[in-house]
């Protein structure tokens, strides 16, 4: 939950799923079964060897030969361990990746009848895991006959130097006998610990990937709460961004947008619309100039503060399996029933949750897969008006929808946005007539700005990108 977008952004969904289940059940189960077998073992050691040494020091010594055998074959086939319980973690997570993938996207898989494909990709990886944790379990399971054949040389040792100092009176023969016990005792424990310190190289393995999350700079959310004033005028002034070092996204890109007025960013697929608003609610950093809310530089307001003042309606509609109310007050959880009510009313779902089952309280199943598309998006721009936000932002919010619904989502986002600051993200030219302001980008820079009528007036990109949409034919 600390995370930054941008990691989420750049790994697999199901690799971090599987850090948080598989690796940190392999971490819980080691540690619970090792630690008992750890301290036992090195308190029988340590007891062991103090009466050993006691009863005689030579032999004492001598025992101890094979220890040193013990831990040179243990740090021998631990290290083959943790490479190939690494190697499994890795594939584990990339099999994850894989179902998560084609699960989520099945319609697609099976719409470009890639069904054998697909299971060909994860047999690939499933085999390559299948390889990798038999060599793990292989050089984990010889280790401890390796323990076994090396004790049996240290009673060997016993016998033969014991009956020397036997022969020339410097021990009895009890002593040899009693070393016997005693180095049978003395070995056992070792042997245990060298399993055990197989096993902690494979929860050591699973241990990287987590730590290795665990140890991403976190969010930062200190700052300062974001001015308690009416409106919300936005300023970005000389803004550029690139996701990736030298291939700019955003150039000294300067827009202000007054309070209250609506402003439209167009312009071709890649010219950085949904960039400016990821950098206005700071799941990106800039990297140089600024963005201003009331001449309050967002870079010095806390993530919290900031996106408690600013809603969005996504093209692609996240709702959660739970009930309709529960979905609605995820913008203010705080919201009285009065408040969910003229927001469903004022977004025009309010006669499609009284359709609904149980009303309210209906559970959508599947993330909102049990309602169409489009009351989808009639919920998320609900749930934008529950928010009550100082600015709202649209990105492609009636994409996916039919015309008439569309006009419905309008008649909505008309109401939502009226007296709000609004930024509007769109390649339907019809949602964006009657803004204040349209904005054409193109390759992150702004080549045109002004009213619906004048842009067309200037004959320029943006005249294009109209005749192209609604007169039939491409300039």
């Amino acid at each position: 939950m600390d995370l930054p977008i941008r990691y989420l952004d750049t790994h697999s969904h199901g690799d971090v799923m599987s850090r948080m289940t598989n690796d940190i059940e392999n971490i819980s189960t080691t540690v619970s079964q090792s630690l008992p077998s750890l301290f036992s073992g090195v308190l029988t050691i340590a007891g062991t060897a103090g009466i050993m040494v006691w009863y005689c020091w030579q032999l004492a010594f001598l025992s101890c030969a094979t220890v040193i055998l013990t831990v040179v074959a243990t740090k021998i086939l631990s290290s083959k361990v943790r490479k190939f319980s690494r190697r499994r973690q890795m594939l584990l997570g990339s099999l994850n990746g894989t179902v998560e993938e084609m699960v989520s996207g099945y319609r697609t898989v099976v719409a470009y009848n890639h069904q054998d494909i697909t299971t060909e990709e994860f047999c690939r990886t499933s085999d390559a895991l299948t390889r990798a944790g038999i060599r793990t379990d292989i050089f984990s399971g010889v280790m401890g006959p390796i323990m076994n054949c090396i004790g049996n040389i240290g009673f060997v040792i016993i016998a033969a130097f014991g009956g020397y100092f036997a022969v020339n009176g410097f021990i009895s023969v009890g002593v040899i006998s009693a070393f016997i016990v005693y180095a049978k005792q003395f070995s056992r424990p070792i042997n245990e610990l060298a399993q055990v310190y197989g096993q902690l190289q494979t929860a050591i393995a699973g241990a990287e990937r987590v730590f290795r999350v665990l140890d991403e700079e976190s969010e930062d959310k200190a700052g300062e709460e974001l001015e308690n004033r009416t409106g919300a005028d936005v300023t970005f002034r000389n803004v550029s961004f690139s996701y990736e070092p030298e291939h700019p996204v955003l150039q000294q890109f300067s827009l202000s947008v007054p309070s209250g007025k609506k402003v439209a960013l167009v312009g071709a697929t890649g010219s950085g619309k949904t960039t400016v608003v990821n950098l206005l609610m700071r799941f990106y950093d800039i990297d140089s100039g600024e963005i201003l809310i009331n001449h309050q530089n967002i870079k010095g307001i806390s993530r919290e503060s900031l996106r408690k003042n600013v809603a969005i309606v996504l093209q692609d509609t996240v709702l959660f399996s739970d009930t309709i109310r529960s979905n609605l007050k995820y913008a203010n959880e705080n919201a009285t029933e009065r408040q969910l009510e003229t927001a469903a009313e004022m977004s025009r779902c309010a006669e499609m949750i009284e359709r609904m089952p149980q009303g309210y309280e209906t559970i959508l199943s599947g993330s909102g897969k049990n309602i169409s598309q489009g009351q989808r998006q009639l919920l998320a721009i609900a749930r934008a008006f529950v928010a009550d936000p100082k600015i709202l932002i649209l990105d492609e919010a009636t994409s996916n929808v039919d015309t008439r619904t569309e006009k419905a989502i309008q008649d909505a986002m008309h109401l939502v946005m009226k007296n709000r600051t609004s930024i509007i993200i769109a390649h339907r030219l019809s949602t964006i007539r009657d803004a204040d302001l349209i904005v054409v980008m193109d390759k992150g820079k702004i080549v045109e700005s002004g009213s619906h009528d004048s842009l067309l007036a200037q004959r320029g990109r943006y005249y294009e990108l109209y005749m192209t949409q609604y007169a039939g034919f491409a300039i």
